[in-house]
């Protein structure tokens, strides 16, 4: 998979007001900043984010992916 399919993948899953990807074809690292992590802890994002991936995580389309997941508010205070 390419990063543009991950990230459609992962936008159509989840409201996202920003969502940047980088990675190598098989490790991934991404930001993802949307307001359905409000009040989440961080594993239940991660949850979150991993279920619009679905099977491409379990038939190794995409071997790994990190990622740092924000809501809003703490996004717009990471960049004041």
């Amino acid at each position: 998979m390419n990063a543009e399919q991950i990230k459609q993948l992962i936008a159509a899953g989840l409201v996202c007001e920003h969502l940047e990807l980088e990675g190598d074809g098989r490790h991934w690292f991404a930001v993802i900043v949307s307001p359905q992590f409000e009040g989440k802890r961080p594993i239940a994002r991660h949850q979150m984010v991993y279920a619009t991936l679905g099977s491409q995580l379990q038939t190794d389309a995409v071997h790994a992916l990190s990622m740092k997941t924000l809501t809003p508010a703490e996004w717009a205070a990471q960049r004041s």
